[in-house]
Order: C-alpha cells, then sequence, then structure tokens
C-alpha cells in the first residue's frame, strides 16, 4: 500500500463517516424489511434460511481485503436475525447439557446474541419444544450412528404439524464455539427451500433386512446419492429398521426419485419421508483472508 498523506486526524474523521454510512444503511435495511412484511400479507413465514444461506455465499464470494470472512458472516447473522425478529415471534431451544455447551454457542452465534435462547437436556425436548410452539427453531445435535435413542426418529412421519430440518450449523465457520467439534442442525416448522447446493435427509423404514450396501445402490439407480447413514433398530426385534439417509441434492414432496426407490425395492415395505434439508455451509475458517 503507498504511504498516506492524510493526518491520524482526518483518517478518523473518515472512520466517523463510514460509521455513519452503514449506520444508515441499517436503518435503511429495517425500513426495507418492515415494507417486506407488509408486501407478504398473510404469508407468515418469515423463517427463511435458505434464503439466508443465499445471501451469505454471495456476500463471501465477492468478500476482499484484509477484513476476516467468519466476522463478516457473524456480523451479518446478528443482523439478519435482528431484522427477522421484527416479521414475527423468534425463541430458540438449544440441546445444551451443562457438559455439551458448545451447541449453545454455535447457535448464538449464528442466531445472535440478542435472540432469546433456551437450554434442554436431551435433543428430544427441542423437537418437542418446537413442536408445542414455545421455540420457533430448535439446535439438535447432527446424528451419529451411535446415538442409542435418536432425535431424528421423531421426525419421520408425513405429518405436516412436524418440524423439518431448516440448516446446519455452524454456516461460516466455528469460531471460539467450546466443546466438541460435532456440527447441529436445525429444526423449524418452514420449508426446506432450494439455494443451488443443498443436502436432504430421508428416512427410509424397511420392513425386513437390508444390506446398506443393496440400499446404497437402490438410491443411486435412482438419482439420490447418499453422502451418510444412521440406523436405528427399535427394542423389539419385530419392528422394522430406520435409516437416516443424506442425499447430495434437494429434493421436494413433488420429486418422483423417492417413489423409484419404493418401487425398485418392491420385493419388501419401505416408507420414505422426507425430514428436511439445510443448505451446504460455508468452508472456511477463523484466519481465512482473502488477497
Amino acid at each position: 500500500m503507498p504511504p498516506s498523506n492524510d493526518t491520524l486526524e482526518e483518517l478518523r474523521r473518515e472512520i466517523d463517516q463510514i460509521d455513519d454510512s452503514i449506520h444508515d444503511l441499517l436503518m435503511r435495511r429495517a425500513l426495507v424489511v418492515e415494507r417486506v412484511g407488509v408486501a407478504k400479507g398473510r404469508d407468515q413465514t418469515y423463517l427463511r434460511p435458505g434464503r439466508e444461506a443465499v445471501i451469505l455465499r454471495r456476500l463471501a464470494a465477492r468478500h476482499t481485503g484484509s477484513f476476516p470472512l467468519p466476522v463478516l458472516v457473524r456480523m451479518w447473522r446478528e443482523m439478519i436475525t435482528a431484522l427477522t425478529r421484527l416479521q414475527g415471534p423468534f425463541a430458540v431451544a438449544v440441546y445444551a447439557p451443562e457438559d455439551r455447551r458448545g451447541f449453545w454457542d454455535v447457535a448464538r452465534d449464528h442466531f445472535g446474541s440478542a435472540v432469546p435462547m433456551t437450554a434442554v437436556n436431551t435433543p428430544v425436548a427441542a423437537v418437542r419444544a418446537v413442536g408445542e410452539g414455545t421455540a420457533t427453531v430448535g439446535v439438535v445435535p447432527y446424528p451419529a450412528e451411535d446415538d442409542s435413542d435418536p432425535w431424528w426418529r421423531f421426525l419421520a412421519n408425513g405429518d405436516a404439524r412436524t418440524p423439518r430440518v431448516v440448516a446446519r450449523l455452524p454456516f461460516g465457520g466455528r469460531g471460539n464455539a467450546r466443546g466438541e467439534d460435532r456440527d447441529a442442525l436445525v429444526i423449524a416448522h418452514v420449508p426446506h427451500e432450494p439455494t443451488g447446493d443443498d443436502r436432504t435427509l430421508l428416512s427410509i423404514e424397511l420392513g425386513q433386512d437390508l444390506s446398506r450396501g443393496r440400499l446404497k445402490d437402490a438410491l443411486e439407480a435412482c438419482g439420490l446419492p447418499p453422502t451418510g447413514f444412521c440406523t436405528w433398530h427399535a427394542r423389539d426385534t419385530g419392528n422394522p429398521s430406520l435409516h437416516l439417509v443424506e442425499i447430495a441434492d434437494y429434493i421436494d414432496q413433488q420429486d418422483p426419485r423417492p417413489r423409484a426407490v419404493v418401487d425398485r425395492l418392491a420385493d419388501m415395505p419401505v416408507r420414505i419421508n422426507t425430514l428436511g434439508g439445510y443448505a451446504v455451509p460455508l468452508q472456511i475458517t477463523a484466519d481465512v483472508r482473502r488477497p
């Protein structure tokens, strides 16, 4: 950078002018959000995780200079949630027992420091809070194979009143969150929207034993590439097995591919439900700087 002939006082005045401009734009953005609420009318879908992901991806793609990208994402996340709260109630239920506070940190970083958040001791309690309407969103651990009583099985139904997965956290880097590096998922009563780079979670209930290899082959043959599996077996050996499968694509309720899987496995009872999905998070670290 070439040497500057500006005095320190002149540079500080310029910073003050920039701060005023940023503040003016924030107030202007709030006014536009209020107009969006009026334009929506009776449409009460004010939580849009897919739209939020698209905004942050666009900003990340155009970002240059020494300002850390993870900090930019954190600032926008604070603003997005604050302005979302102008359109309707917003509260978060987080799986965060005393020994698992990392999920609280990840949720706070994503939804902001001012949003009401409640810690619950089990993932199922977070699911229940969203289902009962005491929380707008729930934050639960990303599924793992060794979960003895997985929360996601309570979403494995076709009931429209059941919450669905809508986001994966952290979206813009883990920052200084405490605890283990396990990711989290967000559940809510809003639809999973396509963003151009998405994952969908399917529950697949099988009436008899089937190897994962054969299930994987059936999914791939129907254009559903799996990127992960979790399986839950009920204690009653007479009950069917339940698989959670992450698919590297967006799938909505009208997509014919899940039905094609059922037809392909016609020699056994099969039931497939869409549990929602998420926009693939940004791949950044805390010290990323772009030239």
